[in-house]
């Protein structure tokens, strides 16, 4: 679950930054995947690292 978290947090983080740098859609498209790539596997690490609570 955290995986899909960190994507979700990537794309608005990403999407936010092209924006503030002046980018078109495309701009925005890109980043935001590129950010949700890093979320997803930042949230798979944690997932994998953090245990489950009992």
């Amino acid at each position: 679950m955290l995986n899909f978290i960190g994507a979700g947090i990537g794309i608005l983080l990403g999407a936010a930054l092209a924006w503030r740098r002046k980018g078109n859609w495309q701009d925005m498209a890109q980043w935001a995947a590129v950010f949700a790539l890093i979320g997803f596997l930042i949230g798979t690490i944690v997932m994998l690292v953090v245990p489950a609570p009992q």
